[in-house]
């Protein structure tokens, strides 16, 4: 997988990365860092065998690397994470080597990850993304759960096998 080895040593993203977790050193919630964006990948990819989606693996693990990578931006001007991580994931997408059209699926699902529009293709990548990443979080298992912001029909209280 060149591409995401591309991903990873990218000066962009490895900036982006640093100062997310910077960010996030006292945070209870949920954090963002590597751990988390490879929960994504890994999920999304499981989810994309099992139901037959026909999506390649490095769109996949490119999508779920760079889904979060505007959150810095989120804490330190107040701006959407998703708008800002399609955005950056647009110059780093193309430093490593994935084409136009597969750059531009990918940054679509990035900045449609927080909420789907009504009627989303359960088959698409934008709804890919928005599952996995709630599926990621074990809510059932959280220190902060009765202070967290997410209402209670969103959180994980179990596994979903």
């Amino acid at each position: 997988m060149s591409k995401i080895d591309n991903i990873l040593a990218n000066a962009t993203f490895k900036e982006h990365l640093s100062r997310i977790n910077e960010a996030e050193i006292d945070r209870i919630y949920c954090l963002h860092g590597i751990e988390h964006l490879l929960d994504v990948a890994r999920i999304s990819y499981i989810i994309n065998l099992e139901e037959s989606l026909g999506f390649d693996k490095e769109t996949i693990y490119a999508m779920a690397l760079l889904h979060d990578i505007g959150r810095n931006l989120e804490y330190e001007k107040g701006v959407s994470h998703h708008e800002a991580g399609g955005d950056i994931a647009l110059g780093i997408l193309r430093d490593a080597g994935f084409d136009e059209a597969d750059c531009r699926l990918i940054c679509q699902a990035i900045k449609n990850h927080k909420e789907l529009k009504k009627g989303e293709d359960k088959r698409s990548l934008n709804y890919l993304l928005f599952k996995a990443d709630k599926l990621s979080r074990n809510c059932f298992s959280c220190k902060a759960y009765d202070s967290c912001y997410w209402e209670e029909s969103k959180k994980n209280k179990g596994i979903t096998v």
